[in-house]
């Protein structure tokens, strides 16, 4: 990764969790793939992997709308989590992001911003051994509009009290760069340095 300059500005780190500070992605989609089998309904790796950073309640709705089927979310849901639930202890840190946010610990607040449900990002967290360095953890858990919508980026600013847009947020999904910046807040898109 390029070294990635904090400008004075900058009050608060914000960081999305899965394909930004841990490398889950591939164990999401695994899952995806595991609990679409377990159901018998046909799994659409692409269409997934684009609404990545979604809740996963929301995935399943398009999910139905755009193929036309009557998945149950809850049972799928379940069923995914399982099987996450199983495997999380794979999972890998993202140094190059993880490396920033030890460098600004205890510099600057720093939460985590994520559609996931909060048992699986504090997990993931755990298990790369990271929890401990943020100050505020919002998740898909929490009953804020989901991204792209700027709501649980613009409760993470108020959570670290300061201004939104002294906020620089982290991010590997569209979708959570679009929140970002309707929520008037700069963000990196990692993928660009990964």
């Amino acid at each position: 990764m390029n070294k990635i300059i904090i400008k004075e500005d900058v009050k608060a780190l914000i960081f999305d969790c899965d394909g930004t500070l841990v490398d889950s992605m591939p164990l999401h989609m695994s899952t995806w793939k595991e609990s679409f089998k377990f159901f018998n309904e046909k799994f659409d790796y692409s269409y997934l992997y684009s609404l990545k950073g979604m809740r996963e309640i929301e995935i399943i709705g398009l999910y139905n709308k755009k193929f036309r089927t009557n998945i149950n979310a809850e049972e799928m849901i379940s069923k995914k989590h399982d099987f996450f639930l199983k495997n999380i202890n794979n999972i890998k840190p993202i140094e190059a992001v993880v490396d920033i946010a030890k460098e600004y610990f205890s510099k600057l607040p720093l939460a985590v911003v994520s559609g996931s449900v909060r048992e699986i990002v504090q997990k993931e967290l755990e298990v790369v051994g990271i929890l401990n360095l943020f100050q505020l953890i919002l998740t898909g858990s929490d009953l804020f509009k989901p991204k792209p919508e700027p709501e649980i980026f613009i409760e993470a600013a108020r959570g670290l009290n300061v201004l939104p847009q002294q906020c620089l947020v982290f991010e590997d999904a569209d979708t959570g760069i679009e929140a970002a910046e309707k929520a008037g807040m700069k963000s990196i898109d990692v993928r660009n340095f990964i």
